[in-house]
């Protein structure tokens, strides 16, 4: 992360993140899956910033439905907008298409964003990573979440699978910022899956804390996620061992493994 960057979440629906990337030098701001313009608008007119790029990971509507109202708003104030989303699925007013290892510049904002291709929870689902500054940054959209990942909307486990292996490959200390606040529930699940890993009854505790204050879980990191989420631990024998006792026909294999813990977590 530059010395520069701030990332603050706007709170959305009952538990979206929208994250606003502000360069403070000339208050102009990129928002991340902006699903509702409402609340973008409200912070951007209290922090007296400008809105000049939109980052969408993939089309749910609580990622994309502020745009259209987002550049009207834009259009009035008179500040250019470029809206970036994945090139295989259908965003709208999507300026820019974008696949794996494409480079988004903001200038701006003095920051540079790598793609990645993650399909799974859709089929054009793509992330946005920094790795630039100090702290590398990653906006994973709804692909990895602390302690958990997204369900399997339009592609298939082993698709899934790759993508959080991909993620799991990045530097440790890169800050994950997912779009929701699932994660309390996240760990709920994990620790049935995990019930004797000590770094995850940790991270429980101070996230029962966190929540406890109403205070955001999120960014984790992919240091934090390698240790107790069982998504990027189904190479693991004790999250072998756990998805053949809810199903004796898993497969003692890192895809078979993966596949059973997320069928289990859908009926969780």
């Amino acid at each position: 992360m530059s010395s520069f960057t701030k990332i603050t979440p706007i709170k959305a629906f009952s538990d979206n993140y929208i994250w606003a990337i502000r360069h403070p030098n000339t208050k102009t701001v990129a928002l991340v899956d902006p699903g509702d313009a409402a609340v973008c608008i409200d912070f951007l007119e209290k922090n007296h910033c400008s809105l000049n790029a939109i980052l969408i990971t993939h089309h749910h509507p609580d990622h994309t439905g502020g745009i259209s109202e987002l550049r009207a708003y834009c259009r009035q104030q008179q500040w250019p907008l470029t809206v970036y989303g994945p090139a295989n699925e259908n965003i709208p007013h999507c300026d820019v298409k974008l696949s794996e290892k494409d480079m988004v510049n903001l200038v701006e904002l003095s920051i540079s964003f790598q793609v990645i291709d993650l399909p799974g929870h859709t089929a054009g689902h793509i992330a946005y990573f920094a790795n630039e500054g100090v702290i590398p940054l990653l906006f994973c959209g709804d692909t990895l979440f602390s302690g958990g990942c997204g369900r399997l909307f339009e592609g298939s486990a082993e698709q899934m699978l790759n993508s959080l292996t991909k993620l799991s490959n990045l530097p440790e200390s890169t800050q994950v910022y997912c779009t929701h606040e699932y994660t309390q529930a996240n760990l709920k699940f994990a620790l049935t899956v995990e019930p004797k890993n000590v770094a995850l009854k940790d991270y429980s505790n101070k996230v029962n804390e966190l929540r406890t204050k109403e205070l955001s879980t999120i960014p984790t990191s992919i240091k934090v996620e390698k240790q107790i989420n069982p998504f990027l631990r189904s190479h693991e024998q004790a999250v072998q061992i756990s998805a053949a006792q809810f199903d004796s026909n898993s497969q003692t294999t890192t895809l078979g493994t993966f596949t059973t813990i997320r069928r289990w977590k859908d009926q969780f």
